[in-house]
């Protein structure tokens, strides 16, 4: 590392300390200083050895380069080689002697206290403690350190601790280069407290931010972090304690009077008794709150009390509570997630963020990577509310779950229904349309017609004029979409689906017969999609050569290397044929910042290799075929047990009409879908030619720096040429940071993460429950697949993910069953399921993490779980 050529300041005391100056003292000591400023907080004197000693030790320390190199270049998971390695690097630094520059600084610095007073030596890492990353607890402190050669001692210790094997995995994890994190040191005089404890200005648990918790023991806190004591815990809201619960204390950690710490028991007499008063706790929080606003985010705070005073010596934002969307008002909100619906969870950039925004019907808000509609005047209007919940019930059973909890609150108030225009709307019954597939080739005429027109139309636009253009075409977007005809197509579908469930389940005791009256529909672009990947591999089929060829293939230029080989022409053009109709497609591709098919076609290698390996020639054309006759012999089974029954012939009559309009438009459902994201293809690629323009210009270094900008912010910099690096910079940091977090289905404005619950007691004990989606019971070997790229299948294999956006139907021909952790009857998964005959079970909470993979397991696609098999 770079010693840097700049005057050598070794130390720094407390005071002079801000959060300005984190590349200098670390995160912990920059939030100290920034502490001790804030009026009525209390702040153990101290100083700081600065990160510019840690760098001339680190010069100096033999070996080190090497062995980071070494270190970075380590997967995450290599433990062992990441542990010696490490160990190597610590050893190295403590072995490092101080300069006697720094020595003396530190001496003089000690003196002001008096050479034999106690102290906490703490690590402050430049990457601690940040927004976006708390490295609580990957670093080493260590307290009541007396006299100055034991100090010098633990100075050396703390710069070694930035290499512990857990702060190493920490940061390869997190994508945090090893070389740009340097360690300072804060040394402060020991407190010896009457109680110690953390505070959390937010319920660290629900996340919901209007709710403080305390955890409190006696003596030093280090007893409580290192789990020695169950602490007493409080929970505060608008300034009275609402929970609280004592717990026995038995043992605590004091203070040597030599130095060091050990445990002592606790007088059996104050073992129950609390460690702080209600009115101490009330008065902790509300210095909390004023820490809170300080720093402009709920805070993680280690506190002690002392003489009945509290002092402060460590806050830091808690990097685990999910963003609250942003809002107006004052008022109660209640947010449902778009990712859900989707099937999308995972975190997206900016510039997909916005472009989802400008691009949908319904208002939406971002937070934490995720987009949220606000779903409070839906709930609030007894007119739509109902007809709400009924909807959301159908499709996710968790989410009205958590609704009807919010609303047995009271949280949402009841608004008078003045039947205006302005009442929400439902999304239920539509106005019914006539049974004809003539309605669906003319909507898919018209998107055609309408995607050909904005290809032609966007080709000779650029610069500030694209940008211009590309507003104008997200409002042909939106109408298409919003095209009455088109929703109501949408409903048909679904209401059919419902009607003949709901009915033949209640005359004929069947459940999810349109499961099987679905299989192989007419009209279903993303089922056909799969199916033509099965085609695709009976070209290449016959070809050794090619075969194997594309089994090494590596990167994304196979396609060019493919004719040198016997039929690798053909290979080629079938191929790109594929991309041609499918191209735009890709994992997650709500989110127009991920690469297509088109753009890594090599996505598609492993699929079509298993599609070679596992199928005959012509199996796309046998598979649909055999769907549509189980389909009709499934018809007329339901038709003749309902011609059996009082009123049958009135019954077969309605549910044949129910079963002809279900198999002309439930294939439709996918066609939306499709045109949006042909769409968002003709967008990307116009907006990043536009955006190779600015790097050819010198104004962006590389061309995917505008996937961390809005639309907006892309719009402006074409039109100045200037772009804010920093902006950039942060919004990359950020992305990692949303990547980590877990979106909630349903979360309210005060920040809490309302879960809802399976309240079912008819599945077996140990079963994991869910939502049936496709009927049917299979038994198989769970493969659980979190990249569809790395996707390894055999015949009969259940797919377990997180969950599966159109992309992943390619995989859905090779596997014998579904689980997925979020899902709903008509999401894409579900529909493209029945289509293919697969038994699933979707919405099964931490299913990727409960499932092992390789484990047999055996899905109830009927009934919604999943058993794990011995």
């Amino acid at each position: 590392m770079d010693a840097g050529r700049s005057e050598f300041v070794p130390l720094v005391d407390l005071r002079e300390v801000d959060e300005t100056q984190v590349a200098v003292v670390g995160g912990k000591a920059a939030h100290l200083g920034g502490l001790s400023r804030i009026d009525g907080i209390r702040v153990p004197a101290g100083f700081c050895v600065t990160t510019a000693a840690f760098r001339r030790v680190m010069a100096e320390a033999p070996s080190v380069d090497e062995r980071l190199d070494q270190l970075s270049r380590l997967d995450p998971d290599d433990r062992e080689e990441i542990r010696t390695l490490s160990a190597e690097i610590r050893h190295s630094i403590e072995e490092t002697a101080i300069p006697g520059e720094l020595t003396a600084a530190i001496t003089r610095a000690l003196a002001r206290f008096g050479d034999e007073a106690a102290y906490a030596v703490r690590s402050s890492a430049t990457a601690e403690d940040t927004p976006t990353a708390s490295f609580a607890g990957q670093q080493d402190t260590y307290l009541n350190v007396v006299g100055p050669e034991a100090i010098l001692r633990h100075v050396s210790r703390c710069w070694a601790s930035l290499f512990t094997e857990r702060a190493v995995v920490y940061r390869l994890r997190n994508g945090i280069d090893h070389r740009t994190v340097h360690m300072a040191v804060v040394v402060q005089q020991m407190v010896f407290p009457d109680a110690a404890g953390i505070l959390f200005t937010a319920d660290p648990v629900t996340g919901n931010r209007k709710v403080s918790t305390v955890d409190a023991s006696f003596g030093l806190g280090e007893a409580l972090v290192s789990g020695l004591v169950n602490p007493d815990v409080f929970r505060v809201r608008d300034g009275e304690v609402v929970t609280r619960a004592v717990a026995a204390k038995h043992r605590a950690v004091a203070a040597l009077p030599g130095g060091g710490t050990r445990e002592v028991a606790i007088d059996p007499q104050r073992q129950e008794q609390p460690a702080l008063t209600e009115a101490q706790v009330v008065r902790l929080v509300r210095l909390g709150r004023r820490i809170e606003a300080h720093f402009g985010r709920p805070q993680d705070i280690e506190w002690c009390l002392v003489d009945d005073d509290f002092l402060i010596v460590q806050s830091r934002p808690i990097t685990t509570l999910f963003p609250v969307p942003p809002t107006s008002d004052q008022e109660n909100h209640v947010y449902l997630s778009v990712g859900h619906q989707q099937m999308m969870t995972d975190a997206m950039r900016p510039l997909g963020l916005s472009m989802w925004q400008l691009t949908a019907i319904a208002p939406m808000l971002a937070a934490g990577g995720r987009l949220f509609v606000d779903a409070t005047r839906l709930l609030a209007s007894p007119a739509s509310r109902a007809g709400f919940l009924k909807m959301a019930g159908r499709d996710d059973p968790l989410m009205r779950d958590a609704l009807e909890t919010i609303l047995d609150r009271d949280f949402v108030p009841t608004l008078p229904d003045d039947g205006g225009p302005g009442r929400p709307t439902t999304g239920g019954a539509s106005t019914p349309i006539a049974t004809d597939p003539a309605i669906v080739t003319e909507l898919i005429e018209r998107s055609e017609t309408s995607v050909a027109a904005l290809r032609r139309d966007i080709a000779t636009v650029t610069g500030t004029a694209l940008f211009d253009f590309l507003l104008e075409a997200f409002q042909e977007h939106k109408r298409v979409l919003a095209e009455p005809l088109n929703m109501q197509a949408i409903m048909a579908g679904m209401e059919a689906t419902w009607w003949l469930n709901d009915r033949l389940h209640e005359w004929l005791g069947e459940k999810n017969a349109a499961d099987t009256l679905t299989l192989s529909a007419p009209g279903n672009i993303t089922s056909e999609m799969g199916l033509a990947l099965l085609d695709v591999a009976d070209q290449i089929r016959p070809h050794p050569e090619v075969v194997a060829f594309l089994q090494s293939v590596e990167d994304d230029g196979f396609l060019d290397e493919l004719p040198k080989f016997a039929g690798g022409t053909e290979a080629r053009d079938a191929i790109e044929a594929y991309l041609d109709r499918y191209g735009m497609r890709c994992v997650g591709e709500i989110d127009i910042t991920r690469p297509r098919w088109s753009e890594r076609p090599s996505t598609l290698v492993p699929v079509i290799l298993d599609n070679v390996r596992l199928f005959e020639p012509g199996a796309a054309r046998r598979r649909f075929e055999q769907g549509d006759q189980q389909a009709h012999q499934k018809a007329q089974e339901v038709l003749t047990r309902l011609r059996a029954l009082p009123d049958g012939e009135q019954k077969a009559d309605e549910t044949e009409r129910m079963i002809d309009r279900v198999r002309t438009f439930i294939g439709y459902r996918e066609y939306p879908k499709y045109d949006i994201v042909c769409r968002y293809f003709v967008y990307k690629q116009a907006l990043l030619d536009e955006a190779e323009r600015l790097v050819r210009a010198g104004v962006l270094t590389e061309r995917e720096d505008v996937f961390y900008l809005t639309f907006q912010e892309f719009h402006e910099v074409v039109r100045s040429h200037r772009v804010d690096d920093e902006l950039i910079r942060q919004r990359r940091e950020a992305f990692r940071s949303h990547q980590a977090l877990t979106p909630p289905r349903v979360l309210t404005s005060d920040g809490e993460v309302v879960r809802g619950a399976y309240r079912r007691d008819d599945v077996p004990a140990g079963a994991l429950v869910g939502v049936p989606v496709s009927a049917g019971t299979v038994e198989g070997r769970a493969r659980v697949i979190l990249d569809m790229a790395q996707a390894d299948l055999e015949a009969g294999d259940i797919l377990v993910t997180a969950h599966t956006d159109p992309s992943w139907t390619p995989l859905f021909v090779g596997i014998a069953g579904l689980v997925t952790e979020v899902g709903g009857l008509m999401t894409h998964g579900a529909v493209i399921a029945r289509e293919y005959g697969l038994p699933a079970v979707v919405s099964v909470l931490d299913a990727t993490r409960l499932i092992r993979d390789g484990q047999r397991i055996r899905v109830h696609g009927s009934d919604g779980y999943v058993e794990i098999l011995p």
